[in-house]
């Protein structure tokens, strides 16, 4: 599961993912940058932790996508860590009997999520968190 969100607007896009990469990260970005309209007009700040896939050499960050990492050990400060408890929380405790099963109700749930904003918005405004100079 991966997330990125605004977190003055509480805005998301969901992904779901059955693994990690160097490549794989890339073309999310491409594609996070197409539907969230990244580009010269739009400058998007992406905040990330250190993760192996978000710091590769050489990594393809498309226009209008600029990566800030965060200092290690500072998960209080990323916008999405405060999405997993909303997201885990029909799927703690229970069993899956395929993986495939697991996968469909990670997806419903982020459909759910993704139609119901209220169900999370509260958590991602953060106060102390840059304004858009224009609208996110």
């Amino acid at each position: 599961m991966i997330a990125f969100v605004q977190p003055t607007s509480g805005e998301v896009f969901w992904y779901l993912a059955n693994g990690v990469s160097k490549p794989f990260f890339e073309a999310l970005l491409a594609l996070f940058a197409r539907e969230a309209g990244a580009g010269r007009d739009r400058i998007i700040v992406l905040v990330l932790d250190n993760a192996g896939w978000h710091t590769e050499p050489g990594l393809a960050v498309p226009e209008g996508v600029r990566l800030v990492h965060l200092p290690p050990y500072s998960p209080e400060l990323q916008p999405a860590e405060c999405l997993w408890p909303v997201l885990d929380e029909p799927l703690a405790n229970k069993h899956f009997r395929t993986i495939q099963d697991l996968d469909r109700a990670v997806a419903e749930r982020c459909v759910a999520l993704d139609a119901a904003p209220d169900l999370y918005k509260g958590r991602v405004g953060f106060h102390w968190w840059p304004r858009p100079t224009t609208s996110a």
